[in-house]
């Protein structure tokens, strides 16, 4: 039996091949793109997941509001773990992890590139499910100076040499470690990643006993059953407990005082948060999370990819349905019960959903390489059959077939044989109704995707557009020029007689992008006001990066010292509360010699030095030449002088690599995820236009071959092609037209949303609307157009021979 109703189903799909096709391409595109979709999602997801500990750890934060400012920090003090191991009961285990920049590795005389690096404790990898290939969990890191490399990085520098035993240089801090063990290459779905390990024994910082200096990520590991909020309800007493006796000596007043104006404290963050769902400053996060946001974003694009595609599979069917009444009739005749007939109907949909779901397996597989530069992931095809995928699939083609053939098979099944025979039937009002509920549900869906992802691109616009207090452009950082020691000033001479060059200065402090940025505390009358950016400059920085003094005077060597003498921003003289009148104004820095008067001399125009998600904040600028060289090249050398800086590296610096990078391309990097959002918007608008289209293509096709009598006897009448194409044309226009009516309101609220994430962001144009409009139209009446052409140049003796 179950071989007849395949075999009876496979025929009645040959038999409309043009239906067919149009159904299978359309189901095929919807899933697939759910499948992308649906594993990208589930690998964001995945991260951290792979610890053995994942449900127990936590992540201790900093979040403060102090005089206004707020504070969100990922990083905390270094007495927190041991702390709240030893006083807290719930807490199991305590680890840190201190990141370090700029690490250069020397091993026997050859020099490699910079690394990523962290100090951690000995008791890192009973924390973190990080697989040792070499050495022990318990003793790898218990002795100071000594190093885990990952697999990947030891390959590279010893090859197929044995490394345990073997010593590194870290040349950046003539620092000797020993290699004692080898990891496993951190996976990829973790929200650190580090190459080397170094142990924190020794390492001046992880000594500190400072409650308001903040340095080290810190996690925990609860005990079994322990609850998360219970034990961050106890963080408060902690905080009071020894923040407060600092916070009395250096500010005058008691925890209490402090905190009836302000408030401060350590809060607790579920490891599997910390990629979607954290909101910390940029300087204090590991690496650029997620955003839980997006994962909505794509999984609800992702779910009306798939229901516009089923509904184009139910609409179809449905409206071929009435095409079907007599073979109905008859096989009801011949004794078929109902419930063979829904049996059938069923079996058509199985086959058409499987051979859509097989067909969008392979355009997975035909996509996936795009995708994952698209979204930046290394997803493989093996993923779909996964544990997670699998099941998904399966489960797809079961709904979907029960969805799409239920209501025909349900539908035709319920009529009377003798009805259907005298073809007394040419489909309901009530299932045209649902079918013109169904196309307007579609193109809200669509409509909504084009004006939404227009505003996402035009917000792209404004970012890259805006005028940010600087020149971005032609830009090049080199932040590591103090490798070169003393040949370090005798380069940058030479980098200033180039005529490539049209200007530098001697800084590393750089408005985006990974930067020497400080944070430091202000006081005023010597009482502690608020914490303020730091950047040290030279008398050539506010040139080359083309900032604007408002007030004052730039750093000048015909002045001599000017070490206590400061440029801020418009932003930090409003905070101080000398906008009106800044030049000559005094206030005090918190330096490790106590308090450092500094005298303003100048006023520079804000500038976002942060990303536009955040207001410009107050900005200090200190005369202190630091660590890297920022190069104005001239239009259209930046190539050229790449290379030569290249050479003259080398000439005084062979052991070092010559490593810089592009201001432009780091700003552009700060917006990666939401160039993403519009990139990947935008491939799937396309997705669910063409679907849609699809879609409404079937169902023109149908109408005009219902109505092909009608069609031929207007001809005969003499109505000419434009006027049968109008009849057929306008229904589904204004169904077109009233999804307008209720999409625009919604993607309106929905990226009013959105944008509110931007602290400067684009307006929301009429004309996006008139756009989007138009390009739905014209895709909605080429669509519809064509086939209409088509039926209203048919020959109509041909149609009315038709029965």
């Amino acid at each position: 039996m179950l071989r007849n109703y395949l075999h009876t189903a496979w025929r009645n799909i040959i038999k409309r091949k043009g239906i067919f096709f149009i159904n299978i391409f359309g189901l095929a595109i919807g899933i697939a793109s759910c499948l992308l979709i649906f594993m990208f999602v589930s690998d964001e997801l995945s991260y951290d997941t792979f610890n053995d500990k994942a449900d127990q750890i936590a992540r201790v934060v900093f979040r403060a509001k102090v005089n206004g400012e707020e504070m969100k920090e990922a990083v905390v003090m270094a007495p927190v773990a041991s702390v709240l191991k030893n006083e807290i009961p719930e807490v199991l285990e305590s680890t840190r992890m201190a990141k370090s920049f700029g690490n250069r590795i020397e091993q026997n005389g050859k020099y490699f590139g910079e690394s990523k690096l962290a100090y951690v404790d000995p008791n890192f990898f009973n924390v973190f499910t990080l697989p040792l290939i070499q050495g022990e969990e318990s003793s790898v890191l218990s002795k100071a100076n000594t190093v885990v490399l990952s697999e990947s990085l030891a390959k590279t520098i010893f090859g197929s040499k044995n490394p345990i035993g073997e010593n590194i240089i870290l040349t950046n801090r003539d620092q000797f470690l020993s290699v004692t063990g080898v990891m496993e290459d951190i996976p990829m779905n973790s929200h650190f990643h580090f190459d080397l390990l170094v142990s924190s024994t020794g390492y001046e910082k992880a000594k500190s006993d400072s409650w308001l200096q903040s340095d080290f990520y810190t996690y925990i590991v609860l005990k079994d059953g322990a609850d998360l909020k219970s034990v961050e309800d106890k963080l408060p007493a902690i905080s009071e407990k020894y923040m407060g006796p600092q916070i009395k000596d250096a500010l005058g007043m008691t925890f209490q005082e402090f905190t009836n104006k302000n408030t401060i404290g350590l809060y607790l963050q579920p490891l599997r948060d910390i990629h979607l769902k954290s909101d910390f400053s940029d300087a204090t996060t590991i690496e650029q999370g997620g955003d839980i946001k997006y994962i909505y974003i794509f999984s609800a694009v992702a779910m009306f990819i798939l229901l516009i595609a089923c509904i184009n599979f139910m609409n179809l069917a449905t409206a071929s349905a009435s095409k079907r009444f007599k073979e109905v009739g008859i096989r009801k005749v011949l004794g078929s019960s109902k419930q063979q007939l829904i049996k059938q109907f069923l079996a058509e949909s199985f086959i058409s959903t499987l051979i859509a779901t097989i067909t969008a397996i392979i355009l997975v597989a035909m996509a996936l390489p795009f995708f994952n530069d698209l979204s930046g992931k290394e997803l493989s095809f093996g993923f779909i059959f996964s544990p997670t995928i699998l099941p998904t699939i399966i489960g797809l083609i079961l709904v979907i077939s029960f969805l799409a053939g239920g209501y025909p098979a349900f539908y035709l099944s319920s009529f009377k044989p003798i009805a259907t025979l005298k073809n007394t039937f040419s489909g309901s009002a009530k299932s045209s109704g649902i079918r013109s509920g169904l196309v307007v549900f579609q193109f809200i869906i669509s409509a909504g995707l084009i004006l939404s992802t227009l505003i996402v691109n035009q917000q792209m616009k404004f970012i890259q557009n805006k005028d940010l207090g600087y020149d971005k452009d032609q830009l090049l950082v080199v932040r590591n020029s103090y490798l070169l020691e003393n040949n370090e000033d005798n380069f940058i001479d030479k980098i200033k007689n180039n005529p490539q060059v049209q200007s530098l200065t001697h800084s590393a402090y750089v408005p985006v992008g990974e930067s020497d940025n400080e944070v430091g505390g202000i006081f005023k009358d010597e009482k502690f006001f608020r914490r303020m950016s730091f950047y040290n400059i030279d008398e050539d920085y506010l040139p080359t990066m083309k900032m604007k003094l408002v007030a004052g005077r730039n750093f000048s060597k015909d002045f001599g010292n000017e070490t206590n003498y400061v440029i801020v921003n418009q932003k930090a003289t409003e905070v101080l509360g000398v906008a009106d009148n800044p030049i000559g104004k005094i206030f005090q820095r918190d330096t490790n010699d106590g308090l450092e008067d500094m005298e303003i001399i100048g006023v520079v125009k804000d500038f976002n030095f942060k990303s536009l998600h955040q207001e410009i904040e107050p900005l200090v600028m200190k005369k202190a030449a630091y660590g890297g060289i920022i190069i104005r090249a001239n239009v259209g050398d930046m190539s050229g002088l790449i290379v030569n800086l290249n050479d003259k590296w080398n000439s005084y610096s062979p052991k070092e690599s010559f490593n810089y990078r592009i201001l432009d391309d780091s700003y552009n990097f700060t917006y990666l995820k939401e160039r993403k959002l519009g990139i990947i918007l935008t491939l799937f608008a396309v997705l669910t236009i063409l679907v849609a289209s699809l879609g409404l293509f079937g169902l023109v096709t149908f109408t005009a071959e219902q109505r092909i009598k009608e069609i031929g006897i207007r001809k005969v009448l003499g109505s000419s092609s434009t006027q049968i194409v109008t009849l057929l044309s306008k229904e589904f226009l204004k169904l077109v037209a009233v999804s307008f009516l209720i999409a625009f309101p919604l993607s309106f609220y929905l990226m009013k949303k959105w944008l509110q994430d931007f602290a400067y962001r684009t307006d929301i144009h009429w004309w996006l609307y008139v756009l989007a409009a138009i390009i739905t139209i014209c895709i909605a009446f080429l669509t519809i157009g064509f086939k209409s052409y088509r039926a209203a140049n048919a020959n109509p003796i041909k149609s009315l021979k038709t029965e």
